[in-house]
């Protein structure tokens, strides 16, 4: 039998330099811009600033500490301290958590809110009354930044004119400002954190910026800080600076209290004054005001009784100088006086239109008929005649009594 040959295989051989020229380069499964920014591994500036509070704040105070947790990402948090325990061991916690700024809250029976801002064991520390409290939940305001940005930090004119601002000027800045690359801080800056003086208190305001031309809108919280005093030490030591116009919100409140208390006195008190200074008799309009003051009978017995005491005394004058005495007329009760006025002069009676002449025949030609027109005037005029002579006969009867009252006048 034969052998089977096998057919020999071609061995090609493969060109490397022809392959790489036909590979083409495929793109990343990922991009750039998905991609979290590249981190520093190492920042500088490491400001830890530790953010607690006392027992004894309020559900506000509450949310204006997590309001500054959230603005500060280089914030840490810590458990409430118990208020009989001494500031100092404040130096220890923050030892405890790597810090070296502090921020402490602290309320008294519930209403007053104190801040304190510290350099950890170090100094200065200085404290506040926190005043006019307004959360990022209360205000509900338009705007809004990114969580962990970093914020721009304004400051009034005022804080460079005296030594104590100044002071407080540098440390708001370390404990308000975000380091630079620091691990939970995002690298865009979106809001703006004020600080101006007003009436001797800082007043907190925070913006978000919402355009480069510098159109703004408020985020919260919002807050006043009326400085108490600078101490030299972390909570505590000699004090640098006090403030002079500081009123305690418990004095306050006594004050408050007191003015209250006193307005029903000082009303009393006030009227009591009216009543003593007010004039007795107020300016008299008429003269004869008097007369109708007391009863009508007495006050006409007074008056009879001075017209007599005139009438004797012009009775003396005339004596002592030989003149006749004008007196009075007296009349009678229940006879008026006869005035010239009211002495009625009779009319001159009109005279009676001429009737035409008629020969006992009327107009109309009939015999025996006279005028209607004539005989009413001619009744008219009988009558105003005797009216007349009736008035003429009073008036000499007044005039007769009138004689007769001027004899017993004489006479008396």
């Amino acid at each position: 039998m034969g052998v089977k040959i096998g057919k020999k295989r071609k061995h090609f051989v493969q060109n490397d330099s022809s392959d790489e020229e036909d590979q083409v380069e495929l793109p990343p499964t990922t991009r750039s811009s998905d991609e979290p920014p590249p981190k520093k591994s190492k920042w500088i500036n490491k400001q830890r600033v530790l953010v607690f509070a006392a027992r004894g704040i309020n559900h506000r105070d509450r949310h204006l500490m997590a309001d500054l947790r959230t603005l500060l990402p280089h914030c840490r948090s810590e458990n409430k301290i118990e208020r009989r325990e001494n500031l100092f061991v404040v130096n220890e916690v923050c030892e405890m958590r790597n810090c070296n700024k502090a921020i402490l809250l602290e309320g008294r029976l519930h209403r007053d809110l104190y801040m304190w801002l510290a350099n950890a064991s170090n100094g200065p520390s200085a404290k506040f009354l926190v005043e006019n409290v307004y959360t990022m939940a209360e205000l509900k305001l338009t705007g809004n930044c990114l969580k962990g940005s970093r914020p721009l930090l304004s400051f009034d004119k005022s804080f460079d004119e005296e030594p104590h601002y100044l002071l407080l000027k540098e440390l708001l800045t370390q404990i308000f400002g975000t380091p630079n690359g620091h691990p939970k801080s995002q690298p865009f800056v979106d809001h703006v954190l004020t600080f101006s003086i007003l009436d001797n208190r800082i007043w907190f305001r925070n913006y978000q910026i919402l355009a480069e031309d510098g159109a703004l809108a408020e985020i919260g919280p919002r807050f006043v800080l009326n400085p108490i005093k600078i101490f030299d030490g972390s909570f505590g030591g000699a004090t640098l600076w006090e403030n002079p116009h500081y009123v305690s919100p418990a004095m306050h409140r006594r004050l408050m209290n007191k003015s209250a208390a006193s307005k029903y006195l000082g009303r009393v008190t006030k009227k009591a004054y009216h009543e003593l200074n007010k004039p007795g008799k107020t300016y008299g309009i008429n003269d004869d005001d008097d007369i109708f003051v007391g009863d009508a009978f007495e006050k006409a017995k007074e008056i009879l009784v001075k017209e007599k005491e005139q009438e004797e005394k012009v009775a003396e004058v005339a004596e002592k100088t030989n003149k006749p005495i004008k007196k009075k007329k007296s009349i009678p009760k229940g006879k008026p006086k006869a005035k010239k006025s009211d002495v009625e002069v009779s009319p001159k009676s009109p005279k009676t239109p001429k009737s035409p002449k008629s020969n006992g025949i009327s107009p109309k030609g009939k015999k025996g008929a006279t005028d209607k027109s004539t005989l009413s005037n001619s009744k008219k005029a009988k009558d105003r005649k005797t009216d007349d002579a009736k008035t003429v006969s009073k008036v000499k009867k007044g005039k007769v009594k009138v004689k007769k009252a001027k004899k017993q006048v004489q006479n008396e």
